[in-house]
């Protein structure tokens, strides 16, 4: 495998990247979509042109330097990377929404950027955005990539420009700097306010340069992109794949996931805990329904790889490992097309059993840290042994530096962070600037954590999020979560009790598997809102509950729960983008239950 050194890497804009990889790993499978029944390729080449090409357009239609375009992808696709560089080329500012983001959220957005355009992915969204737009009086034109319907973007088909407005795209390419805006990213994390995290191509060139040297790729090797494209974290992993030379399969949608997987065979992705906690829900719930034989060698082989540990593994370890892997936990790798070896995961905690039983199964799963803030990258396990440790987010990435202010006794602190990669600032927002910059300027992430073994950075919680019980004891409810949603059987947890006298919960069931509970125990099946009450369902996540208590401290037990007969969404606004639960609304849309649970 190449080694990459920054010096090697010679592009100082996102868009250089495509002349880079031109001219090192000229691809002719660079990007790839699927389309009528099969994978259609678009070579660097023909990236370059098209982006050229686009670019050239929004030059013609009069769009200036510094200009805001709101795109709103779904998934990522050939499409919106062409569009991505083409606004890059013509030096307009890329804003990314979210395409579950609510109608306030929106409003605001358009408001402050001062979008002149917005692309969607598809008819739905060109209709929400276009009634926000028009409710609030802006002026804003919006198109969408569904070929079949009225008001497409016919400008994406393009594929040459003329010499005359080549010239003026050459002008306007040299005259932007490293240092000009990127992109505009809104993120409103669990407080519920956007605001636009403003990052240069340097803040992000920086973090690229910085992961190519850790990442075990190989020109010509295959990655597929499934994660959203309007989040920072999937949309750099693309930048990154590109200067490696591999070639980019983007997933249709979810329900293509296993198709896409099975018909590309990637070598490596990039991933986010949810999925992975998908697929060991649907291994739980698959034991279910084996006979008695089955469903205890299931559950051995799982066990087994709940211990794994990389590095030297003594020799009956070896022989169980082997028998657990050719008999149950190599079915996962063939589920994903049979070549995948190594998995990065982020913008969220990974339960670390879930990370061993992957690695078990031949799939190293590596998991890191990182912010929009920070494009995105802080920290990331390593894929050579010794440098991963399953539970911390790994060491940090080269060229950042990462301390822990005002460490207590056992080393935990606010983690701070220095490096080019940080962004330029809030949009419009100086004052929250003041907030979150030191005096000397490290940046404040609002993440508590601590360092193990010296190097290994492990996120304890949000800074915001610790509370104090009546009874004065400090409860970090994140690691807490987690701790309970070791169980298959809970899906999402929510610790409560900020001055009140103990801990309780609210926990999401996972109702696949215990539908499947409920049929091998001949529980009738009703709906959710009623099974949540049904005694004997109570009372199997009150063993679990309980069984999870043992290993916690008086204080951090959960002394009562709530089932929450349907999980929490986005679009609800009680999961963040990337999944985190929304506290203050959770709080405020349960408060009879909760109540209930301290009277």
């Amino acid at each position: 495998m190449e080694v990459f050194r920054k010096s090697s890497a010679d592009f100082t804009r996102i868009f250089d990247i495509v002349s880079y990889q031109k001219n090192k790993y000229p691809n002719a499978r660079a990007l790839n979509g699927f389309a009528n029944g099969a994978w259609r390729s678009l070579s660097i080449d023909e990236l370059e042109k098209r982006s050229e090409a686009l670019a050239c357009w929004f030059i013609e239609q009069g769009f200036q330097k510094d200009d805001r375009i709101l795109i709103v992808p779904v998934n990522g696709s050939p499409e919106w990377m062409i569009i991505d560089f083409a606004c890059q080329l013509a030096g307009l500012v890329v804003v990314p929404v979210h395409p579950t983001s609510r109608e306030d959220e929106i409003r605001l957005i358009i408001s402050e950027t001062e979008a002149r355009m917005c692309i969607c992915a598809d008819v739905a969204l060109y209709y929400k955005f276009s009634s926000v737009a028009s409710s609030g009086g802006f002026v804003l034109e919006v198109r969408h990539l569904d070929r079949t319907e009225k008001n497409f973007f016919k400008p994406i088909g393009l594929e040459k420009a003329t010499d005359s407005l080549k010239q003026k795209l050459t002008d306007i390419r040299n005259s932007i700097l490293p240092t000009d805006v990127l992109t505009i990213l809104y993120t409103s994390g669990s407080s519920g306010v956007p605001k636009g995290v403003m990052l240069s191509h340097q803040n992000v060139v920086s973090s690229i340069k910085s992961i190519i040297t850790l990442l075990p790729l190989e020109p010509g090797q295959r990655v597929i992109s499934f994660l959203p494209f309007s989040h920072i974290f999937e949309r750099v992993a693309c930048y990154a794949y590109l200067v490696f030379g591999v070639s980019i399969y983007f997933n249709q949608n979810k329900d293509t996931f296993a198709h896409d997987f099975a018909t590309v065979r990637p070598h490596f992705c990039t991933s986010v805990p949810r999925v992975l906690e998908k697929m060991y829900d649907f291994m739980v719930e698959q034991s279910m329904k084996q006979n008695w034989w089955k469903r205890k060698l299931i559950r051995w082989a799982m066990q087994i790889g709940k211990q794994f540990r990389p590095g030297s593994l003594a020799p009956v370890f070896r022989i169980k490992l082997f028998v657990a892997r050719m008999l149950v936990l190599r079915l996962w790798r063939k589920k994903l097309g049979g070549r995948i070896r190594y998995m990065v995961v982020g913008a969220a905690s990974l339960r670390p059993e879930i990370g061993k039983l992957f690695s078990a199964a031949g799939i190293f799963v590596v998991e890191g840290y990182g912010m929009t803030e920070t494009a995105p990258f802080i920290s990331v396990n390593r894929f050579e042994p010794g440098l991963n440790k399953f539970g911390t987010v790994g060491p940090a990435i080269p060229g950042v530096d990462v301390k822990i202010d005002q460490p207590n006794e056992e080393g935990e602190g606010e983690i701070l962070v220095k490096g080019e990669n940080v962004m330029l600032g809030y949009f419009k927002r100086p004052e929250l600037n003041n907030e979150v910059f030191t005096e000397d300027g490290w940046f404040r992430t609002g993440d508590v954590g601590k360092f193990v073994r010296a190097r290994f950075l492990q996120i304890t919680d949000r800074k915001k999020d610790i509370f104090k019980t009546s009874a004065g004891k400090y409860i970090a409810p994140r690691p807490l979560q987690n701790h309970f949603m070791q169980s298959p059987w809970i899906q999402r947890c929510l610790i409560i009790g900020f001055q009140k006298p103990f801990v309780t919960a609210l926990l999401v069931p996972n109702f696949e598997l215990l539908q499947a509970w409920c049929e091998q125990e001949h529980i009738h099946w009703t709906a959710p809102q009623f099974m949540v009450y049904n005694i004997r369902v109570r009372a199997r996540y009150q063993q679990d509950v309980d069984d999870l208590n043992e290993s916690l401290p008086g204080y951090q037990r959960i002394r009562d729960f709530v089932l929450c007969h349907q999980d929490w969404t986005v679009e609800s606004g009680e999961l963040t983008t990337t999944l985190k639960p929304v506290r203050r609304l959770l709080v405020e849309h349960y408060q009879k239950e909760i109540d209930k649970m301290y009277t």
